[in-house]
């Protein structure tokens, strides 16, 4: 690119960064690969030097100013790979990947990503990429991912780190600072709207809110048990079509089942599905183009009929549509947020009662099964915080997450679960999504 691009964070991006660094934690997604017959390391070095040119090769660079606009500067990259020395037997995989969970990563300082290897026993390989989510969504880490495997080399014309004089630095952001502020009123008004709107939600979620207390940040980070598994595109959509639903529609009734099984339901015995919806374009540099809707499910009616399911989903993505704008609103509010505002909002942010996440990224490119340019056996993803404690998920009425992709004609699939007074280990966990799996007939393979 000859004309420098305006490389601003967006509003989300920065109370992403804002958020990280208040909380002292925050939200790194990876992606698994296991090979039962081995990998070839030229190839996943080759993948790594590749994920140089791609959009999740860059770090945030701050404003000199208090309440400046920070701005995206290129990265080089790590080094090499991260090979295990010692050898594993294939059932320890996923204890690997809890531990690939704690690598540092960070979006300012770096590495945004790190690529790590396990050698199996019996000449397998396992295969963990992270990238945190400051520096990009699981979009972007796919299409970072296919890049990188094609060879397809990205110039998003970043500047290098300090490419900038202090002096540069201060009057550029004045302005744009300046600019943001006239932003300032509009925002204030889309705040108050939104908040009238959700006034029983955010009072019932105000009188639960608390900063973290001496025992929260004194307590062990902990990695919420998750297990992996797949079923066949072909015996999912089938299942869909039996009950009147898409296969997007069949994964939410299908996470509404495992919130009702993990006790998640509200007074009125529905679950409620927080379900991200990507507005990513085509050359879309923003790391965290999202939006969000909220839809109640019964998990009574979901294995017979997802026909009610299904039109709320529609219903909820067409209010969206009509009014994402004015829920976005408030965000230009961002840059002048102090710390202490975001660490008193955490809770506030969460709807009433005990929302399910349900984040299906939808149809791979087939380049995403192939790191070291050969298909993979087994693939996984997960979203998940790096540094919570057991304080923290009970401060915010535990954790449900349960994610998917399709991918080499498998609909893919991780739940991850943390409630309390229950039973947290990955055993438990598996017995619940099995458990959840046959109330809709669909046979699984899982793994944990």
């Amino acid at each position: 690119m000859n004309t420098p691009i305006d490389n601003t964070l967006a509003y989300m991006d920065q109370g992403s960064f804002l958020g990280l660094r208040a909380l002292g934690r925050g939200p790194v997604i990876q992606y698994i690969w296991i090979y039962e017959n081995g990998v070839d390391l030229d190839g996943l070095r080759r993948f790594q030097r590749n994920l140089k040119h791609t959009l999740v090769a860059r770090l945030i660079e701050r404003s000199p100013l208090p309440f400046g606009r920070h701005r995206w500067v290129s990265y080089d990259g790590p080094a090499d790979l991260d090979v295990a020395v010692s050898l594993r037997s294939r059932d320890e995989v996923w204890d690997w990947v809890d531990e690939r969970s704690f690598v540092a990563i960070d979006p300012e300082f770096g590495p945004p990503w790190h690529l790590g290897v396990q050698p199996l026993i019996g000449g397998g390989a396992a295969v963990s990429l992270a990238i945190s989510h400051t520096t990009g969504d699981a979009v972007a880490g796919m299409l970072a991912i296919a890049d990188a495997v094609n060879g397809t080399r990205r110039n998003f014309g970043f500047p290098p780190p300090g490419a900038r004089s202090r002096r540069q630095a201060l009057r550029q952001d004045i302005v744009v600072t300046a600019r943001s502020a006239l932003q300032v009123p509009a925002a204030i008004t889309g705040g108050m709207r939104v908040a009238r709107e959700q006034q029983d939600d955010l009072s019932t979620s105000a009188r639960s809110a608390s900063p973290a207390s001496s025992a929260s940040t004194g307590a062990e980070r902990l990695v919420v048990p998750r297990i992996y598994g797949y079923v066949e595109a072909k015996e999912w959509d089938e299942r869909a079509r039996a009950l009147g639903g898409t296969r997007n529609v069949l994964f939410a009734g299908f996470s509404a089942r495992v919130g009702y099984r993990l006790g998640r339901a509200d007074g009125a015995g529905r679950i409620v599905l927080s379900v991200p919806v990507s507005e990513r374009t085509e050359g879309d540099t923003r790391a965290n183009p999202l939006n969000s809707i909220t839809v109640l499910a019964n998990p009574n009616e979901v294995t017979d009929d997802l026909a009610g399911l299904r039109a709320a989903l529609k219903q909820a993505l067409v209010e969206l549509a009509e009014s994402g704008n004015s829920l976005l609103a408030p965000l230009a509010l961002i840059p002048f947020t102090p710390k202490v505002a975001v660490r008193r909002l955490e809770n506030l942010v969460l709807k009433v009662g005990k929302p399910v996440g349900c984040t299906n990224i939808g149809e791979m490119p087939p380049e995403v099964n192939r790191p070291d340019g050969t298909d993979a056996d087994f693939f996984g993803t997960r979203g998940g915080e790096a540094g919570v404690t057991a304080p923290i998920l009970e401060r915010l009425g535990g954790h449900l997450l349960v994610s998917a992709a399709s991918l080499r004609d498998k609909v893919w699939f991780s739940v991850a679960s943390w409630e309390s007074g229950r039973i947290n280990t990955k055993a438990a966990v598996s017995d619940v999504v099995r458990a959840a799996l046959d109330d809709f007939g669909l046979p699984a393979t899982i793994e944990s």
